[in-house]
């Protein structure tokens, strides 16, 4: 397949295919589009792959998320500030994966690599890239060390922090709102919230912790098993805010007040978090920073000037109006407790 056969295919000239793929002006966006569909139905990546080799560079910067939400938009305004002045341009690419998450930044590396961007900040990967043959750093990865340079928060810290504040406020019965199983962030924060329980000498329950999967749909699940337990928990930790907000959310539907009957802290500090009624307590991670960060160590790796580097970043408690002590159940006659 040539550049002539597209050109046909499509019925333009084949300078109006060079513009395309080598996305010059002067091109109308029906003429790109149709021009592009035809390009991708025939297989023409060999000549793309080409074009970026003559050019030696797209100075274009990947970026891959699985799905556009307050998590990815947060870390993409820092990525963009970074980026600003560099001479690169961004692309920010999800397949709209619903919850066809496994392999989804091998699929995408392989669909933009080496003819769209020269390197890739992939959000959140559910498998190690060590293969890719772009310069890549993840952020939220799924692997440990060895593989690309990754950005990260301290889950372990911030969980133990968030869960230490409802410990240090009286809570004894703490759940737990999981995320996603196949993220080692969640893995990680559901140890910082059983180390807490432990250093305070509070016995771990599995029957307190919940897989909310990140999700809004997965914790109304989650929320409403704990949250109608025979005694219930007086406190929940979610292990992002998005769930902590759908709990809260549960708590009211169910006639229960936050925080006077029920305490719940979140993960990650969105602007969501600050918005919610009542103003989520939370742990910030430097979203802002860890998306500058994964810039910095990218461009490095473009330049042939760093190697792999893997950086953790602070995550610190924000308490806001959604926790406070527990308050003490009425108890009935029998001696039993509401």
């Amino acid at each position: 397949m040539t550049i002539i056969d597209v050109a046909r295919l499509a019925g333009v000239s084949v300078s109006t295919v060079s513009k395309v793929i080598n996305d010059r002006y002067g091109v109308a966006a029906e003429t790109y589009d149709k021009v592009m569909d035809i390009v991708s139905d025939l297989g023409y990546e060999s000549s793309l792959v080409a074009s970026s080799l003559r050019r030696h560079s797209t100075n274009v910067i990947g970026i891959l998320v699985p799905e556009f939400e307050p998590f990815s938009t947060e870390l993409l305004k820092g990525i963009s500030s970074a980026v600003e002045g560099t001479g690169y341009e961004l692309l920010a690419y999800s397949g709209n994966l619903g919850h066809n998450h496994v392999g989804w930044e091998r699929r995408s590396l392989s669909r933009l690599a080496g003819t769209l961007i020269d390197g890739a900040v992939i959000v959140a990967p559910t498998a190690s890239v060590t293969d890719a043959t772009i310069p890549v750093v993840a952020v939220d990865p799924h692997t440990g060390r060895p593989g690309p340079s990754t950005v990260e928060a301290d889950n372990v810290g911030g969980a133990r922090a968030a869960t230490q504040h409802l410990i240090e406020l009286g809570h004894r019965r703490i759940a737990h709102v999981r995320g996603r199983t196949d993220l080692v962030s969640a893995q990680l924060r559901e140890q910082g919230y059983r180390e807490a329980l432990e250093a305070a000498g509070l016995t771990f329950d599995p029957e307190l912790v919940r897989v909310g999967g990140y999700r809004a749909a997965e914790t109304t699940d989650a929320a409403r098993k704990l949250l109608t337990r025979p005694e219930r928990p007086t406190a929940v930790f979610a292990a992002n805010d998005l769930s902590a907000i759908r709990v809260m959310e549960i708590a009211r539907e169910l006639g229960l007040r936050v925080p006077e009957d029920l305490s719940v802290v979140g993960f990650d500090n969105v602007p969501e978090a600050a918005n919610a009624v009542p103003a989520l307590t939370t742990v910030a991670q430097p979203l802002h920073q860890m998306g500058a960060e994964a810039v910095r160590l990218l461009l490095g790796l473009l330049a042939g000037v760093t190697s792999e580097e893997h950086l953790l970043l602070p995550a610190t408690l924000v308490v806001r109006a959604s926790t406070a002590p527990p308050e003490e159940r009425p108890t009935h006659a029998d001696g039993g407790s509401r």
